[in-house]
């Protein structure tokens, strides 16, 4: 019987994480590499990857990362052939990679509603799809970290966001996840999702220039709101074998936003 550390400990396990240069995603990085994991990274901007990796060296991470616009179909297969060249396998598969926008709905733009859609879940699918076959069906192992937000699970406050289809991609990715864990299980391979509340990042700058960080923490029954290790955790759980019982879940990490 393994002990606890054990459970939790990845060292000789690889990870492939999108959106990972900045925010939740190098977060998540973080989290992995500190116990032991392999981690690429992969973002659509070479040089903010490029001091994303410096930072994960400085804490003793082994990282490396690959460039690639995820919204674009043809990225995918690319990104996954480098990533195995590099890992050999993935054990690890952190979709982190997304995008918003803020518009009324009678006046949001289809192409924003395109942008969105393809990056938040149509990439989430496809990676998935290629990482499933190519390394995680083969082996008989794998977990899926799929990262999803707590507007997923409902609507908007009035008068607050205007996120129609940042909040649709996002209750598509956690019935994605739901079904995806229930097709993979015979292969081993656990599908969890995580619902973050409010981070302070760039995708939310705007939010918390307009409402105030006072008032996100209002609403939350912790009265704060996530910051740069909340999500470590909860990530080390599905990512680790102290997770291996647990697929199809959605577990918000919101200082218990959705709860009430």
């Amino acid at each position: 019987m393994r002990t606890t550390q054990q459970l939790f400990n990845l060292a000789g396990k690889t990870a492939l994480i999108t959106g990972g240069s900045r925010g939740l995603g190098l977060q998540i990085a973080e989290a992995l590499g500190e116990q032991g994991a392999t981690i690429v990274l992969s973002s659509r901007k070479q040089s903010d990857l490029n001091d994303a990796v410096e930072h994960l060296k400085s804490r003793g991470i082994t990282a490396t990362a690959i460039a690639a616009d995820l919204s674009q179909d043809a990225a995918v297969e690319p990104l996954v052939t480098e990533a195995l060249h590099r890992l050999g396998h993935i054990d690890i598969l952190v979709n982190n990679a997304g995008a918003t926008w803020g518009a009324p709905a009678e006046d949001h733009p289809i192409e924003a509603w395109d942008k969105v859609m393809n990056l938040n879940i149509r990439s989430i699918f496809l990676l998935s799809q290629m990482v499933g076959k190519r390394s995680m069906i083969p082996r008989k192992y794998g977990r899926i970290v799929n990262v999803a937000s707590i507007a997923g699970l409902g609507g908007n406050t009035p008068g607050t966001m205007q996120t129609i289809a940042y909040n649709t991609s996002k209750g598509a990715v956690i019935n994605f996840t739901r079904t995806l864990a229930g097709e993979w299980g015979q292969y081993g391979i656990t599908v969890n999702a995580l619902a973050p509340g409010f981070f302070p990042s760039r995708m939310t700058k705007g939010v918390l220039e307009k409402l105030g960080k006072d008032e996100l923490a209002a609403h939350a029954p912790l009265q704060r709101i996530g910051d740069d290790e909340d999500l470590k955790g909860a990530a080390l759980l599905f990512a680790s074998d102290a997770g291996k019982h647990i697929t199809g879940q959605i577990l918000a990490v919101d200082g218990g936003v959705s709860a009430v």
